[in-house]
């Protein structure tokens, strides 16, 4: 049964358990993106290649290890609400709303266009869990908008290597992964 269909037989002190299992039921969606987050970055560590490859390879590391921090911090959330955070394979793929990362091997700037995009979705969302949660909860309002921070700096990296120094982004318009990808490689 998954934390967004349960309502918890106990949950935090000051809300009622059906707040409780409402906290669950967004930060559930957060794991997921995250989750999904975390596994997307590591594949494209792995996948990177070309004269940028060392730089964006080492750039990656703290990413994935911030991100699998929050994806604990954010199950953990959901456990302490009363509810039972979902950390398979299977269950994330099936209640997640995005596509899989489409690139293999690829040159740096071409993943880099692509995690422009990953980066842009997963803080979007992010973002509507902290305004959707600030009524409801300061704990989790406050850690959903810690991990904003970060996760925003990280697009800011991202965004660093993909920028002219006029301040156009080679992947400005582009709403794929791939139209992402292609844009940044014709512009580099």
């Amino acid at each position: 049964m998954s934390a967004a269909k349960h309502v918890p037989t106990y949950t935090v002190p000051s809300l009622t358990a059906e707040d409780g299992a409402k906290v669950a039921e967004i930060l559930q969606d957060r794991l997921n993106s995250l989750t999904d987050l975390h596994l997307t970055l590591k594949h494209v560590h792995w996948n990177v290649v070309g004269p940028h490859f060392i730089a964006v390879h080492e750039m990656l590391d703290p990413q994935v290890d911030a991100v699998r921090l929050m994806t604990d911090a954010t199950a953990e959330r959901i456990a302490t609400l009363g509810a039972e955070p979902l950390g398979t394979p299977g269950a994330l793929v099936a209640s997640r709303t995005w596509e899989d990362y489409h690139l293999g091997r690829a040159t740096a700037i071409e993943h880099l266009g692509a995690l422009d995009e990953v980066y842009q979705g997963v803080i979007t969302a992010h973002r509507e869990a902290a305004k959707a949660t600030e009524e409801l909860d300061d704990v989790t309002n406050d850690m959903l908008i810690g991990h904003l921070g970060e996760l925003e700096q990280f697009h800011w990296f991202v965004r660093a290597h993909l920028e002219s120094a006029t301040g156009k982004l080679s992947t400005e318009g582009e709403t794929s992964e791939l139209g992402a990808a292609r844009a940044a490689r014709e512009a580099g």
